[in-house]
């Protein structure tokens, strides 16, 4: 889901459904590590108009990969129920500080793309978050969105000071693209919803690797 905060929000996860009776309410977190929540001092939630609200956070534990949180003012199933898709965010002046070669995913949108000869696919523009791996959305100039499996090998090199990646796709990936699909939902050449994340990385070898409490 595309999160338009400017720079002021990042997107950390997604309320997914309520849990039990009490006002208690499932995360699907962005973040690798649910830490996180631990480590921000207040939350916010975007319920589609005007800024985010905060959310006061009560308590959190882990559940079958999901976080379950309770909230001050949520208090029965019914209130958690009225949670249910909304964007959970924390300030980007709130995130935890990291080492000069990490970076947060979120700060890499906007970066150009090529390949290793020289060639330009066009600009990062979001990620999707996916049950495997997250999904790198590449905006070709002509407005087609690549979608590029963002793990480590096919991820040469982040250079922050040229804001510029350097990526290796899959053999067959950018003819894939290429062609136009006449049907299919959500395949190649359709457009996709993306979203921001307070995930992280590091641009300090070749490969950006994982680093505690995010992924890259």
């Amino acid at each position: 889901m595309t999160a338009h905060y400017g720079k002021d929000f990042v997107v950390v996860g997604k309320v997914v459904k309520p849990h039990g009776i009490r006002g208690e309410f499932c995360i699907k977190s962005f973040a690798d590590s649910p830490l996180l929540f631990d480590e921000v001092p207040q939350l916010f939630l975007d319920r589609g108009r005007g800024r985010p609200k905060p959310l006061s956070m009560k308590t959190w534990r882990m559940h079958k990969g999901m976080v379950l949180m309770t909230a001050a003012g949520v208090s029965d199933r019914n209130m958690a129920e009225e949670l249910r898709g909304l964007n959970v965010l924390v300030r980007t002046a709130d995130l935890p500080e990291i080492e000069d070669d990490d970076f947060y995913l979120y700060e890499l949108e906007g970066f150009a793309v090529g390949l290793e000869d020289g060639e330009d696919i066009g600009t990062l523009s979001g990620f999707i978050e996916t049950p495997t791996q997250d999904v790198w959305v590449i905006t070709a100039p002509d407005g087609r969105e690549i979608l590029l499996p963002g793990v480590p090998e096919f991820i040469v090199q982040v250079d922050a000071d040229a804001q510029r990646i350097v990526v290796d796709p899959p053999e067959g990936l950018l003819e894939l693209y290429e062609k136009p699909q006449a049907q299919g939902h959500n395949g190649p050449g359709r457009k996709m919803k993306t979203k921001s994340s307070a995930k992280r990385g590091s641009s300090r070898s070749k490969r950006p690797s994982k680093a505690s409490g995010a992924k890259s």
